[in-house]
């Protein structure tokens, strides 16, 4: 029975016990009357009974009052600080009870203050030694995350199930290039914590390869590797090397070395007691390589058919000419002009198969994308460090990128200025940077001497040694390792000269997924591994079980912005986002954010609040292609919004039309904080961010929602837990049972 109930049985019973006595008085009176006198009686009766039943309402009416009041200030008072006691011992150790209500109360919650501030010194005391015990594991895990991330390679760990759990950002730029279409879409992605990695490559050949390294480990092999090449649903061409993971054997757990879960050992194919756990994948995209080389082939096997016939017909032309020396002028031309033609088709046919292949040959060295004014200030710095040659910089455009070895460049750049200021003894060098084309130019100028193109062609020849310095490169090895060109011209008007190096241009590199999730991210720690998922066999692929606990559940939670708030008169979805959590934690780099063109004008009153514009939607991607995206973002997820009901409603009334639905659970953090804290008079994003102690960063974006709602929901599932609540089903009831279920829209 809760305090409600209560407070309206106590207010029946007040009532009971201030009418009951007069009403017992009257019919005892009654009782004792004679006929003559019961007439008098009710005559007395007529007379003073609206008196005394008017005196009776208003003493009904004041002790009601007194009790309401009584009620709000010790019973409800009393309620919502043991909520606030519940927030200060879990979620929000820094709320404090409010000194509301009576005095009595007010120094209940003076007392739970100080208490909570005595817990609180005594939490932060055993906090800081946990910190310092835990310091050179989370430093190893960290350093293990951040090597892993910058690897040039794709790296994919896997537990024996295909669960992903760690990756490098390098891996997840490589799949999120294969997706096709959708999922190609911002925040798309192929690979996540807790996803399969049999969404993306074969099982048969991961389960073949994995069956091969195990019976290489029963054989003793040193080397316990397996190496394949795979297709993606895309068609891409994968090559792929799988190693194994080894852990120690249930045996070996049994005698207490461990906690009994499955973890990283060193590699011993040699010891009994180790046996596989997971498997590491290294993976390279060879799609087009392959292509470049399956074109290569082709063109040698043209060029070889062509060619032969061609010299064929050459040979025998030449034959006749030697063996017929009076040939006739007109037939010996007829044959002069077959070898001339011939010669002419293969000559065009080298030079078509060089134009072909030429970039291919020259940048066989590896190359990288670079920003062409950080290669000047990085030139400049060099120069004047070893030089000490001043170095001014003339126009120079910020944004051309140039695809280039930067080191032989640089060294380039200062063996030209070194070989100027020691024959020509310049006092001066600029720097300049232009672009045409695909092309982009370096000038190194100076005024005065000349210097003739014979001087640059032996400087081109001549090792690039610069004081006690040395390379074995060349400044002409340099410019065809860049299939560049470098030449000397002529200011005559300024009296100035210049080399120009022509290099190749980059496109500008694609912006960062997720810009907007690293401005609202605050932890620099790594998300791209949880070696806790290695004890988790299969969870997430087992479907979503309502019988299963909160904690071992994966997340979608997501949010939306609309042109409105009627979804049924028409509003329609501008902008999505979406972050996932797997194993209780919030993957900030894990997200789907997507502005949506809604097809319909924008409400000028909304603009202010989700700060969209048409410019900004104009030419984004329609809902028809957004939410198939969201859909398969979301799968064998559960859905986690704020206010899920109004966001819901929207998918809803495009499932006929897309041919997409949503069956999945969803949990509504609204609901939930109606569940945990019903005594509370708000049940607002902000209201609750504010009482479990998050801030509230990037409010009324959708992925700034999401990430808020995300933070709120991970708070709130271990007070469900106090509360008894723990599994999914649990949750969901509970939370259908709340006065804001009920809520349509």
């Amino acid at each position: 029975m809760n305090a409600k109930t209560r407070f309206g049985l106590a207010v029946a019973a007040l009532g009971l016990l201030m009418t009951g006595p007069f009403l017992m008085t009257v019919g005892i009176l009654w009782a004792d009357l004679g006929p003559d006198e019961r007439a008098g009686f009710i005559l007395a009766m007529d007379r003073w009974l609206p008196i005394g039943g008017f005196i009776t309402l208003i003493a009904l009416f004041l002790g009601l009052q007194l009790l309401r009041a009584l009620f709000q200030q010790y019973v409800h008072g009393l309620l919502r600080m043991s909520e606030t006691l519940r927030l200060m011992l879990g979620a929000n150790r820094g709320f404090r009870v409010s000194l509301d209500g009576p005095p009595e109360v007010r120094e209940l919650a003076r007392a739970a203050n100080d208490l909570a501030q005595q817990r609180n010194e005594l939490l932060d005391d055993v906090e800081a030694q946990i910190r310092v015990a835990k310091a050179t594991v989370e430093e190893e895990k960290n350093r293990l995350a951040a090597l892993m991330s910058e690897l040039a390679q794709g790296v994919v760990v896997c537990n024996l199930d295909g669960r992903i759990l760690l990756y490098n950002s390098r891996a997840r730029l490589q799949f999120k290039a294969l997706a096709q279409g959708p999922t190609s879409m911002s925040g798309g992605a192929l690979i996540g914590l807790g996803r399969s990695i049999f969404s993306i490559l074969e099982r048969g050949q991961i389960t073949h390869s994995l069956e091969n390294i195990q019976q290489r480990l029963r054989k003793g092999s040193a080397e316990p590797t397996a190496n394949f090449i795979t297709t993606t649903r895309g068609g891409q061409l994968l090559r792929a090397q799988m190693a194994p993971v080894l852990g120690r054997s249930d045996a070996a757990k049994a005698e207490g070395e461990g906690d009994g879960g499955p973890t990283l050992d060193r590699v011993n194919p040699l010891g009994a007691e180790q046996h596989v756990t997971g498997y590491v994948l290294t993976i390279e995209n060879i799609t087009r390589n392959f292509e470049r080389e399956a074109e290569r082939d082709q063109a040698l096997q043209t060029l070889t058919d062509g060619n032969r016939a061609a010299l064929g017909n050459i040979r025998a032309a030449v034959e006749t000419l030697l063996d017929s020396p009076e040939m006739e002028a007109e037939i010996r031309e007829r044959f002069m002009r077959v070898i001339s033609d011939e010669a002419s088709a293969m000559s065009s046919r080298l030079n078509a198969t060089m134009n072909r292949f030429a970039d291919s040959l020259k940048t066989r060295w590896p190359l990288e994308d670079v920003l062409a004014i950080d290669i000047l200030s990085a030139a400049a710095r060099r120069i004047e460090d070893k030089l000490k040659l001043p170095i001014k910089h003339e126009e120079e455009d910020a944004s051309l990128w140039m695809r280039v070895d930067s080191f032989s460049l640089i060294q380039a750049i200062t063996f030209l200025a070194s070989r100027l200021q020691d024959h020509y003894e310049i006092r001066e060098l600029r720097l300049r940077l232009a672009a045409e084309g695909k092309m982009v130019f370096v000038d190194l100028i100076w005024s005065g001497t000349t210097v003739s193109s014979e001087t640059l062609y032996t400087w081109e020849l001549e090792p690039m040694n610069v004081g006690n310095e040395s390379s074995p490169l060349t400044l002409r090895d340099v410019v065809e390792r860049h299939g560049g060109e470098i030449w000397y011209q002529r200011e005559k008007a300024a009296h100035r000269a210049f080399f120009r190096i022509v290099l190749p241009a980059a496109t500008t590199p694609d912006a960062p997924v997720a810009d907007q999730a690293q401005h609202l991210h605050s932890d620099s720690r790594p998300e791209y591994y949880d070696f806790d998922l290695f004890a988790a066999r299969d969870a997430e692929g087992a479907g979503i079980d309502l019988d299963r606990k909160l904690t071992e559940l994966a997340y979608s939670v997501f949010d939306t912005e609309t042109t409105g708030l009627q979804p049924s008169q028409g509003d329609e979805i501008i902008q999505m986002g979406a972050v996932r959590i797997v194993n209780n934690r919030l993957l900030r780099q894990e997200i789907f954010d997507q502005l949506v063109d809604p097809r319909v004008p924008l409400k000028p009153e909304g603009i202010p609040i989700h700060g969209i514009t048409e410019a900004m939607i104009a030419g984004q991607p329609q809902l028809d292609v957004v939410l198939p995206a969201f859909h398969e973002f979301c799968h064998e997820t559960v859905l986690v919004a704020h206010n899920a009901a109004f966001d819901m409603r929207f998918f809803q009334l495009k499932e006929d039309s897309l041919g997409i639905k949503f069956t999945q659970p969803v949990l509504d953090t609204l609901l939930l904080s109606a569940v945990i804290h019903p005594n509370q008079e708000s049940h607002k994003l902000e209201l609750i961010a504010e009482r479990l102690g998050i801030n509230v960063i990037g409010r009324h974006t959708a992925l700034g929602d999401a990430f808020v709602t995300g933070e709120v929901f991970l708070k709130m599932v271990p007070l469900l837990a106090d509360m008894g609540i723990v599994t999914l089903r649990q949750a969901l009831e509970a939370a259908q049972k709340t006065y804001f279920a009920r809520i349509q829209y």
